[in-house]
Parts: structure tokens; sequence; C-alpha cells
């Protein structure tokens, strides 16, 4: 019996060979595309379906790839051919809410907009916040650990998850962690499956630590600079002095001019680089005010408003950086990050690398936790690849990024597009130990196979 057929006697029409359904599974939202189409889709719609598509995918030494809603930044979730792809996004329910424990326990396949809708009512929130919210996966956030436009106040993915349930690559269910908020039994392997990028198991449901929705007023600020490296000095000096907004992004000029040309705008009149902040909760006006005084004595001119419809007129300037710039073509969307005192020198790397190369690289920064997405503009070679200058200008900023204590990826993941430089930043030791750990979870490399290492 082949593989297929095993597939289709347990699970059915869970199980899809249609070329039209097989096509879009061979890219994800990082541009890149296998070009290769897998062998089947599996549409999960239970912990016991997952169950059965690795025992059988194990059974005959097939790989499998997890996806969720496809919106991975890094080639995590692409497929290829030979491999089945698992997909966890029909499983979608929110089985608890727990108002007095503060938590909720979901499905993966559940949308983090989705999710947020629901807990309004109770006052609560789920506050990892990327900015794909209102098509990403809460199983996808956790696989990846996301992070976002919150995560200098509110933390990334991993701050927020309490359990898991994840299933095995020979099929066997686990269940990891703990509802309470302290727990140190034995080793976190909880800790240890949030950013894997289904490389150890997939992710079949999560317990997941909820906040109560911020109260008070709202402020947000928005600033204009005449540079980007003096702006990204005044974020380092808000963070130095304590506050820790909501958001704190920082756009660089050529951010602006592909903005202006997308929405028809002329922000970049006003200066050559945008500051967004936003405070909330009950300190919020005084976080404010502080700020605000930071950012004019060095050098911004600023605005303030507590008017939540400004305040979401300001928000709107950096929602559209990333549509202004597929406008322009296709975009290779880089995720780095730096300790937030370094973003006046990684801003300035940025500019002498592109001027090497002779290219522009519009970069948007989380500011406040030194998260830093350059986004590469580009014209694909004839077999649709990312062209070598391109790969050549993100080494130097890889590794430019390493010099200044930081790291390859703050929130997307390795994937495939980053598997070249993982070494670099680990290490010969701890990058054969990762493989070790790898291998205990999956000894014939069933799970995510070509991914990350």
């Amino acid at each position: 019996m082949t593989v297929i057929d095993a597939l289709r006697d347990l699970l059915g029409d869970a199980v899809s060979t249609d070329a039209a359904v097989l096509a879009p599974l061979t890219a994800d939202k990082s541009g890149h595309d296998s070009r290769s189409t897998p062998l089947a889709l599996v549409t999960a719609r239970s912990i016991d379906d997952v169950q059965a598509t690795l025992r059988i995918a194990t059974e005959h030494g097939v790989g499998v790839v997890t996806r969720g809603a496809g919106t991975g930044l890094a080639g995590g979730s692409i497929a290829s051919a030979g491999q089945i792809v698992l997909s966890t996004l029909a499983m979608n329910h929110i089985l608890e809410v727990s108002v007095a424990d503060e938590l909720a326990v979901v499905e993966p396949g559940i949308l983090n907009g989705d999710l947020n809708a629901a807990l309004a009512s109770h006052g609560l929130w789920f506050t990892p916040d990327p900015a794909s919210r209102a098509i990403s996966t809460v199983g996808g956030n956790i696989a990846t650990n996301a992070g976002g436009l919150l995560c200098a106040k509110y933390g990334v993915t991993r701050e927020s998850v309490l359990a898991l349930k994840v299933v095995l690559a020979d099929g066997r269910l686990l269940t990891i962690g703990h509802r309470s908020v302290k727990g140190v039994t034995g080793l976190d392997l909880t800790a240890l499956m949030i950013g894997s990028e289904g490389t150890l198991a997939v992710i079949v449901e999560a317990t997941v630590r909820l906040r109560p929705l911020p109260t008070g007023p709202v402020a947000t600020i928005g600033a204009w600079f005449g540079d980007v490296v003096t702006a990204a000095a005044a974020c380092a000096a808000i963070t130095a002095a304590g506050i820790r907004p909501a958001a704190l992004e920082l756009m660089d000029a050529a951010s602006l001019t592909a903005i202006d040309a997308y929405l028809g705008e002329s922000l970049s009149d006003r200066g050559n680089t945008f500051l967004l902040l936003q405070a909330d909760g009950a300190a919020s006006a005084d976080e404010a005010a502080v700020a605000l005084e930071i950012i004019r004595r060095g050098g911004g001119e600023a605005e303030l408003t507590s008017d939540p419809a400004e305040g979401e007129r300001l928000f709107a300037i950096r929602r559209a950086f990333h549509p202004a710039l597929e406008a322009q073509g296709t975009v290779l969307i880089e995720d780095v990050a730096v300790p937030r005192s370094a973003l006046p020198q990684i801003f300035a790397e940025i500019a002498r690398i592109g001027d090497r190369y002779g290219i522009s690289i519009p970069t948007v920064a989380h500011a406040g936790d030194g998260n830093l997405h350059p986004n590469f503009v580009y014209e694909p070679e004839a077999d649709g690849s990312v062209p070598a200058v391109i790969w050549t200008a993100a080494g130097e900023l890889f590794a430019a990024a390493l010099r200044l204590g930081g790291t390859l990826t703050g929130e997307h993941g390795v994937g495939l597009l980053k598997r070249n430089w993982l070494r670099d930043e680990l290490g010969d030791d701890q990058f054969d130990i990762q493989r070790q750990i790898k291998a205990v979870f999956d000894p014939l490399g069933v799970l995510n196979p070509g991914k990350v290492f």
C-alpha cells in the first residue's frame, strides 16, 4: 500500500492530491517558492488525524511539513516534492476560557484576531501581536515564537504559553507544561517547542496566558526626524529612561518614500524618518509626556494625541509599510535584532551596506525591543530565485547584527532562508547539540525536513 493509499484509508476526504490545492503550498509570505509540488495535503480536524498522519509518514519514511495559515517569512512551512503537508488550519476552536486563571485552551489553527475578538467580552486578551495577527494562527505563532509591535511591553509568544499538547514524529501524544503560573518540574520541554519551527513535534493544543485588557487613555506620538540614526538614538534614550511604551516603531527615509508613493501622501516632506510611539495603561499620559520631551530634545518634530481616530491615522502609516514595498517589486523581508542601545549603529551599518552594493534597503524597526526588518526589493532571477548580490548584502547585515551582540532572527525564524548562517551565530558545539536534540525527538528526520538545520 502506498503512503497516499494508507492516508486515504484512514483519513478519507481529509487527504487531497489535487494539483490546484497543492500549488500554493510550495510558497509562503517570504517570497520563496520551492517550485516542487508535494505529495498530498492532509487537512487535520482532530488530534487523532495528526497522530494517524505521522504514524503513516514514519512507517513510509515520508517527510511531513506542518502548515497553518502560511504567513511565515522564513520559508519554514514550504513543502517540496515527496512530502506530506499537514494542515492544522481546520483545528481552530477555543476549548476553554478561564477568567479566574486568566488562560485559554485553544487549538493551533485559531487566528490571533479571532481569539482576541472572542476574549474581549471577558475583558482579556492574548498579547502577542504580530503584524499578520488578522491572518496568522496561534499555532504558527508558537512554532516561530512570533513577536510584533507590542513585544517591548508585553513580550513575545514564549511569555504567553503555559502548556502544550504535541504529537511526536511516531504519532505519540505528549502533554507538556502546566496550567499554573509557576512550575519547574523537570526540563522545560514547553519552552523547547516554542520557536522549534515544526522540527521537533506538531503542536495540536495550547494553553495560553491571558492579560486584562488595558484600561485608561491611550496616548500616541508621531514624530519626524532628519535622519534615522538620530531617531534611533532618541528611541534608545526613551528605553534607557525606563519607559516601556506599548509600541515604539521606527521607519527610515526609504520607507517613507515608498509609503508616499503608495498612499499618494507627502509624509517625507516633514522629515526623513518617522517614529511612532504608543503608551497605554494607567501611566500612559505621564510616559508619553516624558517620551515627548526626549524626542524633542533629540531633534524630533512631534505631535501627541489621545484621540483614538488620530492615533489610528498615525498607525496607518506604519501598517502601509509592507504593502508599499510589495507594490514596488519582490521583497525579501529580513529580521535581525540587536540590543536596544545598538540601534544607531545597526542603522548606520544598513546605510553602509546599501551604499556599498548600490541598493535601497527600506527598514522598519520595532525600536522598543531592538528588532529590525530591513527589506530588499529586487527583480527575481529567471528561475525566480533571489539575486546573489542581495544575499551577499544580507550576509553582511547578519554579520553586523552579530558583531553588535544581536541575532540573525528576532521573530521570523530560520526556516529555509537562514540555514546557511545558523552556525555563525550558534558556534560548532551548540549547533551540533541542537542537531542532537532534534534527533531525540525525530530520529528519522520526518518533521519539516531541510528546515533550520
